[in-house]
């Protein structure tokens, strides 16, 4: 766990840890998994240092495009006639 996990998280991470352990899960990597889980939570509570898809950043509004054109059904320019289709 990163050096600024609460104790709380911490102790969630113990216990998810063990519960893999337990029941099996996650041969070999259950500190991995319950590393991402809490790590997880931590980035969707905000109590990181960079908001990472968290509950912050559901503000409902759509993801950029990325520069590329957003595409549309109808033409900009539609019903209009071309020029020399006369």
């Amino acid at each position: 766990m990163p050096a600024g996990a609460s104790p709380k998280r911490e102790r969630e991470y113990e216990e998810l840890k063990a519960q893999f352990e337990k029941e099996g899960r996650y041969p070999g990597r259950e500190e991995e998994v319950a590393a991402r889980i809490v790590n997880k939570q931590r980035a969707e509570h905000g109590e990181t240092k960079a908001d990472h898809g968290g509950a912050a950043s559901r503000s409902g509004k759509p993801a950029a495009s990325h520069g590329k054109p957003a595409k549309s059904s109808k033409s900009a320019k539609a019903g209009k006639p071309r020029k020399g289709a006369e």
